[in-house]
């Protein structure tokens, strides 16, 4: 059900409520929209009349929100924010293919995509790219974001999804450790602490499941939430890590990390270009993925 136009708040009042509802502070308020406390005043009272909820209590010579206060804050924070994100997108248009609101993951970004971007911006100096980074699945209705780079499964709800590409899992450590632990089998393995992902807490398991090990004897080390901080744990000698190979390749070729044992596993999940279906056809993203479909893991 959506409300007639004329029901709706307007712009000044709804920045009016949030910069108090932030600040709890009409004052505050005030000073940051440079406005005076009465027109903040004015303006949330006559919000309030014009929706008939009450927003703020005065306590004491302070104002505190409600609980449908609490709740309207919260949505009109992320639909400004979502204003501002729209009007800066048709800002950078101006006539060509505008920019592109991305979330990658963050290792991916850094040793995968990043490293490709020079030949996208030769081919389409038109798009500017902006990234964010989410290493978990999100709702698109609710995030100011185009599109995403995910890993998992193909399932994603009210989006289009582009598999880009699958892993190699291996095990990887410093050389020194290798050496110090005399690690030359699977069993071996158990001799030191397993290093892991957090998004990834099966990945030892199903290696040792694939080594024919039980699984349940993989659960000892810490946990890191980005494989740059596992990989890199791995090379100051914390422990033996499991990752995707492309993204260690290299710690391999200089010698910072080592495979001890030749085992490598194939992910069950893949990579994936993710987006919203409505917005397909917006010339950035129709640009980035035609280009990023055709890249080449290596």
């Amino acid at each position: 059900m959506n409300l007639p136009r004329s029901l709706l708040p307007s712009l000044a009042a709804l920045q009016a409520f949030e910069a108090s509802a932030r600040h709890l502070s009409f004052t505050r308020a005030a000073e940051e929209l440079n406005l005076s406390q009465g027109a903040i005043s004015r303006q949330v009272a006559a919000l309030e009349q014009s929706i008939g909820v009450t927003l703020f209590e005065r306590v004491r010579q302070r104002i505190v929100l409600t609980q449908a206060g609490t709740a309207y804050a919260d949505d009109v924070r992320e639909t400004l924010g979502r204003l501002s994100a729209a009007t800066l997108n048709a800002i950078a248009f101006k006539g060509t293919s505008g920019s592109l609101e991305l979330a990658i993951l963050p290792t991916f970004g850094t040793r995968w995509l990043i490293p490709r971007l020079p030949d996208f911006s030769q081919r389409h100096p038109e798009v500017t790219l902006n990234f964010s980074t989410r290493i978990v699945p999100f709702d698109f209705s609710r995030e100011p974001l185009d599109a995403a780079i995910h890993f998992g499964d193909a399932v994603w709800p009210g989006a289009i999804m582009h598999r880009l590409m699958g892993e190699t899992i291996i095990p990887v450590a410093s050389p020194a450790l290798i050496a110090r632990l005399g690690i030359v089998s699977p069993e071996d393995v158990l001799k030191a602490p397993l290093l892991r992902q957090a998004t990834r807490p099966r990945a030892w398991g199903e290696w040792f499941a694939a080594q024919g090990l039980d699984p349940e004897r993989a659960l000892n080390g810490p946990s890191f939430e980005q494989f740059a901080m596992v990989a890199q744990a791995a090379v100051a000698g914390l422990g033996l890590a499991i990752v995707p190979r492309f993204l260690v390749e290299d710690e391999l070729k200089s010698g910072a990390l080592t495979i001890p044992i030749e085992q490598p596993i194939e992910s069950k999940q893949a990579y994936w270009l993710v987006y919203p279906e409505q917005k397909k056809d917006r010339p950035a993203l129709k640009a980035f993925r035609e280009w990023l479909l055709v890249q080449e893991e290596g």
